[in-house]
C-alpha cells in the first residue's frame, strides 16, 4: 500500500485547509486510515480516523468539533478538513493505514511522507 498526503500549507488562524490521503496499491488490505501529527520537538500524536467498514470514525479530544474526516472510495482517497485551525495545530501531518480501528501509532503499518501545515497566528 502506498500513500499520499497532500494539502499541507501556511494558514492564518481560524482558517481551514483540506489534507487529502490517496491510496494506491493493495488498497483491499486496508481496514481503516488514520491522521497523525508531529509538531517540533513532540512526539507524533494522533488526530483523527475513518473505519473501513461503515466508515465510523473518531477523533482526539482536542480537534473535536473542529476536524472531520471523510473518505471517498472510488478514488481512495481520505479527507481531512481543517477548520477554525489554531497555532498549536502546526504540524507535519501524515496519514497511514492499519489492519484495525486504532489510535495507536505502531497498529499501523504503512505511512504517507507528511505534508506541513502552519498555523499564524
Amino acid at each position: 500500500v502506498q500513500l499520499q498526503a497532500s494539502g499541507g500549507g501556511l494558514v492564518q488562524a481560524g482558517g481551514s485547509l483540506r489534507l487529502s490521503c490517496a491510496a494506491s496499491g493493495r488498497t483491499s488490505t486496508v481496514y481503516s486510515i488514520g491522521w497523525f501529527r508531529q509538531a517540533p520537538g513532540k512526539e507524533r500524536e494522533f488526530v483523527a480516523r475513518i473505519s473501513g467498514s461503515g466508515g465510523g470514525t473518531y477523533y482526539v479530544h482536542s480537534v473535536l468539533g473542529r476536524f472531520t474526516i471523510s473518505r471517498d472510495n472510488a478514488k481512495n482517497t481520505v479527507y481531512l478538513q481543517m477548520n477554525s485551525l489554531k497555532p498549536e495545530d502546526t504540524a507535519v501531518y501524515y496519514c497511514a493505514s492499519s489492519y484495525r480501528d486504532s489510535d495507536l501509532i505502531h497498529e499501523y503499518d504503512y505511512w504517507g511522507q507528511g505534508t506541513l501545515v502552519t498555523v499564524s497566528s
